[in-house]
């Protein structure tokens, strides 16, 4: 009963419930081609990546599983994507982080708590942006494909709705074996995908901020400005680097024409933030795009959505805190405004446990394979930050090297926003301070 008195640990426990209904689903002869029960390592594998929006698979979706089991992956990722948007921004309101979705809500922030109603006007606004956005997505999609790639009207309709939910969930699920890398040429099938992953990848309060106050840059919140400037510097840094690093790869850019060498680095610049498409062989890569990769897959999104990683406001705080530091300034913030201490050690926090959790299954996983540690890297940061992207190693590791990536994308996706809000609920000044004294640092 003390978990649900307290949401902070209710939602992990309504995730855990979907995954283990999703594993149950998906361990049934009839949600395979074949009609055999999958391995129990299988299914929780697929249904935890399907329900932490990650995409991570050991056994390819488009052959192994059958239409019912194609169709519960893709309820799961939609479950677990609109769980984690509704969840993540009442706990940023529960937090007084100024996720005003309208101004009656002001004083229930200021007093860390919001009655039925704003729960009421969060879901329905959640709810309302992603029937729109999916929909949309999804007639383009389907419209294309069936027009342009000799599809039935069922198929078409099929292969169209996965993807655009996969999209807005950021899950990087396909019905594809090859993901998109079969419409890499296709700009009307590459763009909706974009665009879709990068309007949930900013996170719902950006969209509802953005929504309310449309353009005007001086009415935005802190958060919003922060999140959509910091989203415009990682993709064309994104973009630009993998042009540059893959442009003479013969097994990826190189055999393209410049219109389609732009189109998917573009498509790649975006997909580290958590969506886990791939138009290109990612096991192809150069070293130096996968170091790219992993800065990316690292940071992730905005808050509050369905995108993963320490989130770009984190980035972009401990950023202004050493930029601060080196120009000898006593406060740290952007945009005229500065940062509370408070604020500082959150995003110091949730960075450092999430390194340490990275290089710690890192260094297991390398232990007990032979796997080359750089494809274990990009695995472990990809199933933490829920990417989805992969060197193709998964179905390689061993039973236990697939329990820590499943651990990895459950903590990555439902553990960072449980602590963030617990390091803003749960400060607690003592009534003494001991004398400071300072150590030598570097």
């Amino acid at each position: 009963m003390n978990a649900l008195r307290n949401p902070i640990r209710f939602i992990p426990l309504l995730f855990l419930g979907a995954i283990a209904a999703g594993t149950l689903a998906l361990s049934m002869p009839f949600a395979t081609l074949d009609g055999t029960s999958p391995s129990l390592m299988t299914a929780l594998f697929t249904s935890t990546s399907a329900v932490a929006v990650t995409g991570l698979i050991v056994v390819d979706t488009a052959t192994h599983w059958s239409a019912f089991g194609q169709l519960t992956i893709l309820i799961l990722f939609q479950i677990g994507g609109f769980g984690i948007m509704t969840a993540a921004t009442l706990f940023g309101l529960m937090a007084g982080r100024g996720f005003t979705l309208r101004d009656r809500m002001a004083t229930q922030v200021e007093r860390s708590r919001l009655d039925t109603g704003d729960a009421v006007s969060v879901l329905k606004l959640v709810f309302v942006i992603t029937l729109v956005v999916e929909t949309i997505v999804a007639l383009i999609l389907t419209t294309r494909m069936r027009l342009f790639y000799d599809a039935s009207w069922g198929d078409a309709l099929w292969h169209g709705v996965f993807h655009a939910i996969s999209a807005f969930n950021n899950a990087g699920f396909s019905t594809h074996s090859d993901s998109v890398m079969g419409y890499q040429h296709d700009a009307v099938i590459l763009g909706p995908i974009m665009l879709a992953v990068i309007l949930t990848a900013l996170g719902f309060p950006v969209m509802q901020d953005i929504r309310a106050n449309r353009l005007q840059w001086k009415k935005w919140s802190l958060h919003t400005k922060v999140t959509v400037a910091g989203t415009v510097v990682l993709l064309l840094f994104g973009f630009v680097a993998v042009l540059a690093m893959e442009w003479n790869n013969p097994e990826t850019l190189g055999p393209m024409g410049v219109g389609t060498k732009l189109l998917n680095a573009a498509f790649h610049s975006v997909m580290p933030r958590t969506a886990g498409f791939n138009s290109l062989d990612v096991g192809a890569f150069r070293d130096e795009t996968l170091m790219v990769n992993y800065f990316l897959m690292f940071i992730g999104g905005g808050s509050a959505g369905t995108a993963g990683g320490i989130k770009i406001t984190t980035f972009f705080v401990l950023f202004a805190i050493v930029a601060s530091e080196v120009a000898g300034r006593k406060d740290a913030g952007l945009f005229q405004r500065r940062f509370s201490p408070g604020i500082e050690r959150q995003a110091l926090t949730v960075t450092v446990l999430a390194a340490t959790m990275i290089f710690a299954a890192t260094t297991y996983i390398a232990a007990i394979t032979p796997l080359a540690f750089g494809d274990i890297l990009f695995e472990a940061i990809s199933a933490f930050s829920t990417v989805g992207l992969s060197t193709g190693i998964t179905a390689e590791l061993p039973p236990t090297g697939q329990l820590m990536i499943i651990a990895l994308m459950f903590i990555g996706r439902v553990g960072t926003i449980t602590v963030a809000t617990a390091l803003a609920l749960g400060g607690r000044d003592r009534p003494y301070r001991y004398p400071e004294e300072n150590p030598i640092v570097g």
